[in-house]
């Protein structure tokens, strides 16, 4: 048979090395003839855009270089398949144009590496194909560096976005102490609703770095985060710190009325960027002092040159375990990790019902978190360390790193 191959969602560093682990099992196996890749996610295979990876990946240098390479070679969207409903013909089309594609190029298999809310499409794809008698099977692949999908023990792409979160907080720390004067630096850390990667900060004191001195994840704040605490944290760590360095996630919400998300995403996903320019403006007025923001923005996800080993060798793995799945009849489950133990770090790989991480998340634990809720107590580094481990050497050229690109 044939197989498709697409990516969906936020982009990583590592969830071409998924790609890259499909692909190596699919020509490695010796049972799939041809194998696709589907341009833009699900909107590839509604609107028949293919290309052959086979004419693409011409060699071993190439795979090589795709694993190093940040964000999704083969683009992204954030499309909602409508739920299918027999009696309804418009909901049904775009199945029929998905169902066309595939047997157009003779697709026995699809994966769709993604998160939450690719698994989404994998579980309402599989149910379609299922209700109307077609035997190709659907296979979700993880990834997002919000951490947050159920049932796997971490996701591919978080240990390369937490590595590159910590290194860059540590060289902000180093920055902000060159002055005599006191300072406030709040640093922004992506993570929707969820707030392993800002919690993930921590890591440093692994290294006796006492900053970020403050950290706060939204999973604290169900009742709203309360600004006026918040500036009393900081008022407590100024008399301990000249350069007091605060680390926030996206997903906290400030109780005041002023501040206010806008925008919303296919999904219902808001934006949320802003708390930490906001929280800059509060520190200003009450304190007077030097007060920086900084939002670290999509280079939480796209920066290579700082990637786990540990994340991109198990995003591979996770990828080629795929493969093995759909070969052995499986269809509509999403792959995943089980830990097996921290030290040593071990994991095994998994599969599961993907309807059971679909459009859900899982939060980063109460248990983790200081009783005064800024900070993230000791315990969570055992969980951390092992995913941020070891370094992957970018190929240069020129004095900058390689990239591999779709369109040459």
């Amino acid at each position: 048979m044939n197989i498709a191959i697409a990516q969906s969602g936020g982009p990583t560093a590592a969830i071409n090395a998924s790609l890259a682990g499909v692909y190596q099992r699919a020509v490695e196996c010796g049972r799939i003839e041809h194998i696709y890749g589907s341009v833009n996610g699900i909107e590839g295979m509604i609107n028949d855009e293919l290309v052959s990876l086979e004419n693409i990946l011409t060699s071993e240098h190439d795979l090589d270089l795709l694993k190093k390479t940040p964000s999704t070679v083969l683009g992204s969207c954030r499309y909602k398949l409508a739920a299918y409903d027999p009696a309804d013909s418009v909901s049904e089309t775009e199945y029929m144009k998905i169902v066309g594609t595939l047997e157009a190029h003779d697709i026995g298999a699809f994966f769709y590496i993604g998160g939450n809310d690719s698994m989404d499409t994998v579980c309402k794809l599989d149910k379609y194909l299922r209700a109307v008698g077609k035997n190709i099977k659907v296979i979700g692949v993880p990834k997002t560096i919000d951490n947050d999908l159920p049932g796997t023990d971490h996701t591919p792409g978080f240990g390369s976005a937490a590595k590159y979160v910590a290194t860059t907080m540590q060289e902000i720390i180093r920055d902000s102490r060159v002055y005599s004067i006191q300072s406030i630096t709040i640093v922004e850390i992506m993570g929707r609703n969820a707030g392993w990667l800002t919690a993930s900060s921590c890591v440093l004191r692994a290294n006796g770095e006492p900053a970020p001195h403050l950290i706060y994840v939204p999973e604290a704040f169900t009742d709203g985060f309360d600004v006026e605490k918040f500036l009393s944290d900081v008022d407590r760590m100024m008399k301990r710190y000249r350069a007091v360095i605060v680390a926030v996630s996206e997903g906290v919400v400030p109780n005041e009325r002023e501040y206010v998300k806008t925008g919303a995403d296919a999904f219902g996903h808001t934006d949320n960027s802003g708390v930490a320019k906001y929280l800059e403006r509060r520190c200003s007025e009450r304190f007077g002092c030097k007060v920086r923001s900084i939002e670290l923005n999509v280079m939480q996800r796209c920066s290579s040159h700082l990637a786990s080993a540990v994340d991109i060798a198990e995003s591979e793995r996770v990828g080629a375990a795929a493969v093995d799945a759909a070969l052995s009849g499986d269809s509509g489950r999403m792959m995943g990790f089980r830990r097996i133990s921290n030290e040593p770090y071990r994991i095994e790989i998994t599969s599961f019902d993907a309807e059971y991480s679909a459009n859900k998340e899982k939060f980063f634990p109460e248990k983790w978190i200081t009783a005064d809720k800024s900070d993230i107590t000791m315990d969570a580094l055992g969980y951390f360390l092992p995913l941020i481990q070891g370094e992957v050497v970018p190929e240069y050229r020129n004095g900058i790193p390689v990239h591999f690109r779709l369109n040459q």
